[in-house]
């Protein structure tokens, strides 16, 4: 009995302190839960009674002591939990609980934010500042916005030293004065495209042989992609500028060139049908030539040379690769001549008849382009003209062998008209060269070799026309440049008084935006 006794008094003086003790034990946990606060409890959930600590802990649920389990001072595994407190909604929030002190251990998860492992540790901010990607041209022009397209103008002021003022073969020298004009317009559109590019020069002797003319080029074009594999080109052109001194057409006697406009356009339907394209292409060309001012004073009419060309192409080509598709294309028109007789009594109106077979091929950014070859002849409504024919080569390829690398290969073959007296024209074969280098970023070189060679209908005549050109333009900034380049061209003809030769340098400053 006095065992008894002196255990009943140790159990009375202990138990003050053990309410206290357990509930130290439940705000801390223990070293069974997980440093990171389970993600039921930190969206509100309130903590979970010590039972089903206990009993998450016990490795067996049935009778007797679980290890980790205090009789003292958690109940048995046997009784019923307490219900869980019902969550109040998010209106029944007060003051009081805004104002409360968040509980850490109840704070929402943020999946933005790393998880702490020790609340009490202050962030420190990232390690890492935010750093912008490098542009990929720092010296490319900014631009103008305006609607959906943007717009890039400049203008270039320049003084140009030549051997031969007006390219002839009297040509002196001089030092002109040289004012371009350029502008560029691109749409920003999701599914098609349109685009602006023209340019304007003048120029005017300041020194040496007397020269002012000016000359320019504008072309805009609009690409559709329609429905159902269909897709629509529109083109529309507009070009005027002195006849070049190495034009067929000799007018003799006159103290300057007369001026030719041409307006070019076409219109264009393509549609894919698995492999199979098909391709069909109308166009417009109108030339237009101003009186030519004699040297004795006075004009001489030129509207005998005035005309309209229409013609329309049929393409047909077949997709043997994704990057070969092989094409066959035929060609019709008429040119028609706004007098129907020249002052000479020739009718020069006729029809153009051409076929040709050739292929496209596209390997990606490193080269890509097309090739044709073929034939063409233009028939005279005037029976004492000779029909105009000649084998043809076009070409258009572009190459880029590596990055700020770009060679460009164009050919084209032509049929020019002509006014001399039973003389049906001339077969202009062209060949540019071209190739442009981004030494560094603010320094670009370009180049251009190109030769033309002109067989004359019905003779031996013919002329061959050499062009070699070199510059360097410098960037400042995005707004001005300072370009630096030098050219020759010379004339090869077998007709007395056509030859000639023309070196220049030019150096000018561009503005642009």
């Amino acid at each position: 009995m006095g065992k008894l006794r002196a255990l009943l008094l140790a159990t009375s003086i202990l138990m003050p302190f053990t309410a206290p003790l357990a509930q130290e034990m439940e705000l801390r946990g223990n070293m069974a839960e997980p440093l990171v606060p389970d993600i039921r409890t930190r969206q509100g959930t309130p903590p979970s009674p010590p039972a089903a600590r206990a009993a998450a802990d016990a490795p067996d649920a049935g009778g007797g002591s679980a290890d980790g389990v205090d009789p003292l001072v958690d109940p048995p595994l046997t009784a019923t939990p307490e219900p869980e407190p019902r969550r109040r909604p998010a209106s029944a929030i007060t003051e009081q609980d805004v104002d409360s002190p968040p509980n850490p251990r109840a704070a929402a998860v943020n999946p933005e934010e790393p998880t702490r492992l020790n609340p009490r540790e202050e962030p420190t901010g990232a390690i890492e500042q935010v750093r912008r990607a490098p542009e990929d041209d720092p010296f490319a022009a900014p631009g103008i916005r305006m609607g959906t397209f943007l717009l890039r103008p400049s203008l270039e002021q320049g003084l140009t030293a030549t051997s031969n003022a007006d390219g002839g073969a009297g040509g002196r020298s001089a030092v002109l004065s040289e004012t371009t004009l350029r502008l560029n317009a691109a749409s920003d559109w999701n599914r098609h495209s349109a685009g602006i590019d023209g340019y304007t020069t003048y120029r005017k002797s300041i020194s040496g042989q007397d020269v002012e003319d000016a000359r320019g080029r504008i072309d805009a074009r609009l690409n559709l992609d329609l429905d159902h594999e269909w897709r629509a080109t529109g083109r529309l052109g507009y070009e005027a500028s002195p006849e070049s001194a190495s034009s067929p057409v000799v007018i003799t006697g006159t103290a300057s060139r007369p001026t030719r406009h041409q307006i070019d356009g076409s219109i264009g339907l393509e549609k894919a049908l698995g492999k199979l394209h098909l391709g069909l292409t109308g166009e417009v060309e109108r030339e237009i030539y101003e009186d030519a001012r004699l040297s004795t004073g006075g004009n001489l009419s030129q509207k005998h040379r005035n005309s309209t060309l229409y013609a329309a192409r049929l393409r047909t080509g077949y997709e043997i690769s994704p990057a070969l598709t092989p094409f066959v294309q035929a060609e019709g028109g008429r040119r028609i001549y706004d007098e129907r007789v020249d002052p000479d009594g020739y009718r020069r109106s006729g029809n153009l008849l051409g076929a040709s077979i050739g292929t496209q091929f596209d390997f990606g950014e490193k080269l890509g382009g097309e090739i044709a070859a073929g034939w063409l002849r233009e028939s005279f409504d005037d029976d004492r003209l000779g029909a105009l024919s000649a084998a043809t080569i076009d070409a258009n390829i572009r190459w880029s062998p590596q990055r700020g690398t770009n060679i460009g290969l164009r050919g084209t073959t032509s049929l020019e008209g002509t006014t001399a007296p039973g003389e049906s024209g001339s077969v202009l074969y062209a060949l540019r060269l071209t190739g442009e280098r981004e030494i560094r970023a603010n320094l670009t070189a370009n180049a251009l070799l190109g030769i033309d060679w002109r067989n004359y209908s019905g003779s031996n005549d013919r002329d061959v026309i050499y062009t070699a050109e070199a510059g360097l333009t410098w960037w400042m900034n995005r707004y001005a440049g300072l370009t630096v380049r030098a050219s020759h061209e010379t004339v090869d003809s077998n007709i007395t008084g056509r030859s000639a030769k023309t070196n220049s340098i030019y150096l000018g400053l561009t503005a642009r935006r």
